[in-house]
């Protein structure tokens, strides 16, 4: 289970560094205006956070079969990976993604509320 888990989050964090990348070039380009480069990273990385509670709610529902996952635990874990019967595969697979993405999301939503805070006070003290 715990390779499971290391397997998701190494996963899910490549996806978010890409994500990652693209609100930072974004911002990079509106740092001429820091509060709204800061504003405008809030909002993608609450649209970041939205994705993963999709993807969160839709983890029991898709085979796990054909993703990055079960691509990484056969190369990873095969094993276990082989040892596992296909419902109990995808049980475990679901529920853990479904976990790692909750709490990853969580993340996401918590750096997106430091930025309107932050974009929020240097607009109070500039405006």
């Amino acid at each position: 289970m715990d390779m499971m888990r290391t397997l998701a989050d190494h996963s899910i964090r490549r996806a978010l560094s890409f994500a990652g990348l693209g609100v930072v070039t974004l911002m990079l380009a509106l740092s001429y205006d820091l509060p709204l480069a800061l504003r405008t990273g809030g909002n993608l990385l609450a649209l970041v956070c939205l994705g993963l509670l999709f993807a969160a709610w839709r983890a029991p529902r898709r085979n796990l079969r054909r993703s990055e996952l079960w691509s990484l635990l056969l190369e990873h874990a095969a094993p276990l990976a082989r040892s596992l019967p296909a419902a109990e595969a995808q049980r475990l697979m679901s529920s853990t993604l479904r976990q790692r993405l909750v709490w990853h999301a969580d993340s996401v939503g918590r750096v997106a509320l430091a930025l309107w805070v932050v974009a929020m006070l240097l607009a109070l003290v500039n405006g």
